[in-house]
């Protein structure tokens, strides 16, 4: 670069980096291509003047070698200054000035390595080979869904090979560093862009980020690991579950490649309803009947719940519609000990259908006037 880098920034030779840098920041807001008042090329010298400026060792080389500086460079008068490639001290100079650029940053990002678009990131290549969720909805019946139960369910999915055990290695075979990104994990390629061409890390492609590779693959697998395939999984379903409530069971999804983690098997739940017995909340709902002597002397009667009979007590001048609750015999509590309550709805039944005798007692009675 034959110009005199202090004069593209248009400050002195003795200026400080705190007034480098805001020279930079003045000056690449206004030639920013995305500007209207942007100039590509004048973007580009100002960007390399910073390059060499903000860099104190660059700076010296610079300093002693002034306009021979590209001269030295190229016969390898000193190191350190790779054509631009160090893009990421754009991004530190900008530093709160990023805001009004709109999405140039991030596009730039992907290209420089800087605000976390650069390199490989390995985690996340982790993630991408982890299975996915599975989500399924699942039919229990209504006793089942108050108690709890297990359940054994098939699902279609990708399972861990059973011959290399998600290894992808064949029998008797091992890891080695994968042939094309030398165990790295990632491999480079060019960019051409208006700022020149610049090398960037890309995710392996023949080993998905994890650097080894299969010295012989497995043959079922082909050394992803995986396989198409049914999997019996076995579950254990909590007492007092209701309908459209959903479950996740951890690493129940389908099997990851390479050895991955499994993702997590999600199920929602639809529950049968009951020929006598209705769900509210946690209580449960239900119905009987009495006769009029019932309701009028009293009497102990049976009562179904969902687990057994039990005597309920009908205290005289009991009403139609009247309601009474057997304590604890409702639904389990999902989160703590504890259970609901049965709801007894209590219907006084009129007969349709009177012998003489009984019709002769009803005359009797409407005459008392009860």
């Amino acid at each position: 670069m034959a110009k005199d880098c202090y004069q593209i920034l248009g400050i002195k030779k003795n200026s400080s980096q705190q007034e480098i840098k805001q020279a930079f920041r003045k000056s690449a807001q206004q030639y920013h291509p995305d500007k209207p008042s942007g100039d590509a090329s004048k973007f580009k010298e100002i960007n390399e003047a910073y390059q060499i400026l903000s860099n104190p060792t660059k700076r010296q080389q610079y300093d002693q070698y002034g306009s021979t500086f590209e001269q030295a460079k190229s016969k390898g008068g000193f190191s350190g200054f790779d054509n631009f490639s160090d893009f990421s001290s754009y991004a530190e100079g900008m530093g709160g000035a990023r805001e009004g650029f709109g999405n140039i940053f991030d596009n730039l990002g992907n290209i420089f390595g800087f605000g976390g678009g650069g390199g490989t990131n390995y985690s996340a290549t982790s993630r991408a080979n982890q299975g996915r969720d599975l989500e399924v909805i699942l039919t229990i019946d209504f006793t089942e869904a108050v108690f709890g139960c297990e359940k054994e369910i098939n699902l279609k999915k990708y399972i861990v090979c059973s011959v290399c055990r998600g290894s992808g290695i064949a029998p008797g075979s091992r890891l080695v560093n994968c042939p094309d990104c030398q165990g790295q994990g990632k491999v480079y390629k060019i960019q051409h862009t208006f700022f020149g061409d610049f090398q960037t890390a890309i995710t392996c492609p023949t080993c998905q980020g994890q650097g080894k590779f299969p010295e012989k693959k497995c043959a079922i697998c082909h050394g992803v690991g995986r396989i198409k395939g049914t999997g019996k999984i076995k579950i254990k379903i909590p007492a007092g579950i209701d309908q459209g409530q959903r479950i996740r069971y951890s690493n129940k999804g389908e099997a990851g490649s390479f050895g991955t983690s499994s993702g997590d098997l999600y199920i929602i739940f639809r529950v049968k309803l009951h020929p006598r017995f209705k769900r509210q909340n946690f209580n449960i709902l239900s119905e009987t009947e009495i006769n009029f002597s019932q309701a009028v002397q009293g009497d102990k009667i049976e009562v179904d719940t969902l687990e057994k009979s039990v005597m309920l007590k009908i205290p005289a001048g009991t009403v139609s519609g009247q309601i009474f609750k057997l304590k604890n015999k409702g639904v389990p509590y999902l989160r703590h000990s504890g259970r609901g309550d049965q709801l007894v709805k209590v219907d006084i039944k009129v007969p349709t259908h009177l012998s003489k005798k009984q019709q002769k007692l009803i005359e009797q009675l409407n005459a008392e006037k009860l």
